[in-house]
């Protein structure tokens, strides 16, 4: 459960907005200051801050040719295209040309690097040729990518180009999502969905080809295919590996795979002015709202790519912007504002790739789901915070972080060229140019800054037992490694030999985090599963209560009719409840008046369903209780949380059961202020201070009594 959602941030976001952005008009100040600007030799966005306008400045380099192009070329992009057919498209892709070349590298070698900008048509267009070679005459070529929002864009995308039904020739296969058939020949997977597929097919040999997509983002989980799919080709010499890449990182790649061959595939980048602010900008929620009206009201027609950190500002931001838009006037253009990350519901993740509603400009706000994952038609301008949402799990402590940090130089210029892939475009970073070049050049992979405890019961469950050598691309700290040995083992996932057991391997077909995965094997025990699948839910997502700033006090007031004295957990069961016995047409009306989050529950419920399918499939009993038994199901919870504990100690404060730390209650859980013998907790994280959040109370004998066979090795 992500920390608490703080709604509209309305009373400091858009304080600066003046009449003259929400009329679509810049002052005359402002426009005698762009005039200016453009005779320097830094031609500047100059606006005049004290009108609220953020000040900018054009990238100083050597291009100016490039740069008056740039501005000639997109006041004329709004002509709307003749349409052209599939395969017209298809040929106009700057891949079709390397069509043959392809082929033949790929026959003449196991492994292949490609480096091809987002955009190129490597990962719509390359399955279609490999499908096409003689060595492909069986089997389907396997695409992973690191998000399901591509997999599925991308698998749809095939399809019709292909002029098949989705899921029989061309397919794609998600968590809890599988749309494929014996006859697929294409199948555009998560990389973690493909990890899965070892567990019954440890040399995946329904494949002839495997493409490891977006390579270049390191995911842990990408980062465990690399190493897998390197021991597999040598136990099948007719596995044809196609490592793609969207940054020029691949000699990594290339050495990790004995020398691969690296094809560079040229792209269709238009040219981008860069613009960066003259100072730092303070609040850089503000600065995002202040420049989308401003860009708005001053550029041509084409749409907008605005790249924040979560889902919270997310929808601040959307709110925000659906409210200043209502006062433009109505024979300008109009704002459309969409939302895109990775927990939003998948219908709602393809109004992103629909067509921009008519007279409207699409403004889409975007995680960096969006740098390289997918690539949105339309787009002609970026706003870039230089800002992501980063996991940093401190090995020693046990304690993980969830802290906005600026970028890498490599994540900015993927962020930039999205305003580049259809026509000239223009990328407003909204830091200077002196901060950009303190960016660190590359971004440090997943696998060596987050918790490893699924990476390793992954690596157990298909067989890997020495997860110390096992073959990394970048090896994770032995601490690191060690730190996940022990949760594992603590919540009973490892036998006292570290090998993996039937627990452990009953969690890693469940599509969860090992701790709730353990979670609801227990539950089953104590009969208790169907309210430990809602819970679990909740826990799945950020949270479903809202506090907006100016109304934080009347949010709070809403959220005391569902809480629990037992902690978070159960008042999260008890607003889900109340939720799913109010009627169909009432429940908007509920969740305003309560406060709560109608996306975050949406995406609850396609979770529980999803939950729920899994359960019916592995022939799992969903009990119907008509009596909640609390104690069952915090006992439950309990066995995935052993490691996640702490105790109540004379002083006042909590220290952790495992490392002896000092940790402080969330202010947003239902716990805070209140003294329990016992605690329990869905995650820690690292604000100002050490903080749990998702806390439950628990009774200390229960320790011993859920794992005797590890608290007896801690100092309790």
């Amino acid at each position: 459960m992500a920390g608490e959602n703080e709604g509209s941030r309305e009373g400091t976001l858009g304080k600066n907005l003046t009449n003259g952005f929400t009329k679509g008009q810049l002052s005359s100040e402002s426009k005698k200051n762009t005039k200016k600007s453009k005779g320097s030799s830094k031609k500047g966005i100059e606006t005049g801050k004290r009108n609220g306008f953020v000040n900018f400045m054009d990238e100083d380099e050597e291009r100016s040719e490039e740069q008056s192009d740039t501005f000639a070329v997109s006041k004329s992009v709004d002509k709307p295209p003749k349409k052209k057919s599939l395969l017209e498209q298809r040929k106009q892709l700057p891949i079709w040309e390397a069509k043959d070349a392809i082929c033949q590298k790929i026959q003449d070698n196991r492994v292949i690097v490609v480096v091809g900008e987002t955009g190129s048509g490597k990962s719509t267009q390359i399955p279609q040729f490999l499908n096409e070679c003689e060595y492909a005459k069986e089997g389907c070529v396997g695409i992973t990518q690191p998000r399901r929002v591509a997999a599925v864009n991308l698998a749809k995308r095939v399809a019709q180009e292909q002029n098949t039904r989705l899921g029989d020739k061309v397919g794609y296969s998600i968590r809890f999502d599988d749309s494929t058939s014996p006859n697929t020949r294409a199948k555009y997977l998560t990389d973690g969905m493909l990890l899965r597929e070892l567990i019954n097919d440890p040399l995946l040999s329904q494949y002839h080809t495997l493409i490891l997509d977006e390579a270049h983002e390191r995911t842990l989980m990408t980062d465990m295919l690399l190493g897998f799919v390197k021991k597999i080709i040598k136990k099948r010499p007719a596995l044809r590996v196609i490592i793609m890449s969207a940054t020029l990182n691949a000699e990594r790649f290339s050495e990790f795979f004995d020398g691969a061959e690296i094809c560079f595939i040229s792209g269709r980048q238009y040219p981008v002015q860069i613009h960066y602010t003259y100072v730092p900008e303070q609040d850089y929620m503000d600065a995002c709202l202040r420049t989308i009206f401003q860009l708005h009201v001053k550029l041509p027609p084409g749409d907008m790519l605005v790249f924040l950190t979560g889902q919270d500002e997310i929808e601040a931001l959307e709110s925000l912007i659906t409210d200043y838009a209502k006062q433009l006037p109505s024979n300008k253009l109009q704002i459309q504002a969409c939302p895109l990350f990775a927990s939003l519901p998948q219908e709602q993740q393809m109004l992103v790739f629909q067509p921009t509603i008519p007279n409207h400009r699409k403004i889409v706000l975007s995680t960096n789901i969006a740098e390289t994952s997918v690539t949105i038609s339309g787009i002609r301008y970026v706003i870039d915070t230089g800002l992501a949402k980063v996991k940093q799990f401190n090995a020693r402590l046990g304690l993980e972080s969830l802290t906005v940090q600026p970028i890498s130089q490599s994540a900015a210029r993927q962020r930039s060229g999205r305003a580049g892939r259809e026509a000239p475009g223009q990328c407003y970073r909204l830091y200077t140019e002196a901060d950009f070049d303190k960016l660190p050049k590359e971004s440090t992979p997943e696998i060596k800054r987050i918790d490893l405890s699924q990476a390793v019961l992954t690596l157990k469950a298909r067989g890997q037992n020495d997860v110390i050598n096992f073959d990394y691309m970048d090896p994770p700290s032995k601490q690191s490694l060690v730190r996940a040995l022990e949760h594992l083992y603590s919540i009973g996932a490892l036998d006292d030999n570290g090998k993996i057991n039937e627990t452990g391997y009953q969690m890693s077909l469940i599509p969860l985090l090992p701790s709730l995965a353990r979670a609801m094997l227990s539950a089953r025990e104590h009969n208790c599963l169907n309210e430990v699948i809602d819970i679990v839910s909740c826990l799945s997502t950020d949270s479903m209560f809202l506090f907006p700033q100016e109304k934080r006090e009347e949010a709070a007031e809403a959220k005391t009719k569902f809480l629990h004295s037992e902690g978070d957990h159960l008042t999260c069961l008890n607003a889900l409840r109340v939720y799913l016995e109010t009627s169909s047409d009432m429940r908007k009306h509920w969740c305003n008046q309560n406060f709560v989050n109608r996306r975050a529950l949406k995406i609850i419920l396609d979770i529980r369903k999803q939950l729920r399918e899994h359960c019916k499939k592995a022939n799992w009993d969903i009990n119907d209780n008509t009596e909640v038994n609390t104690e069952n199901i915090l006992r439950s919870f309990l066995s995935g949380y052993i490691s996640s504990t702490a105790l109540l100690h004379p002083d006042g404060s909590y220290k952790t059961t495992v490392g002896n730390q000092t940790v402080s209650i969330h202010p947003s859980s239902s716990l805070f202020g209140k003294k329990v013998e016992a605690i329990m907790y869905h995650e820690s994280v690292f604000t100002t201070k050490p903080y749990v959040r998702g806390v439950s109370s628990i009774r200390g004998n229960w320790l011993s009594a859920v794992a005797p066979h590890y608290l007896g090795r801690q100092q309790v």
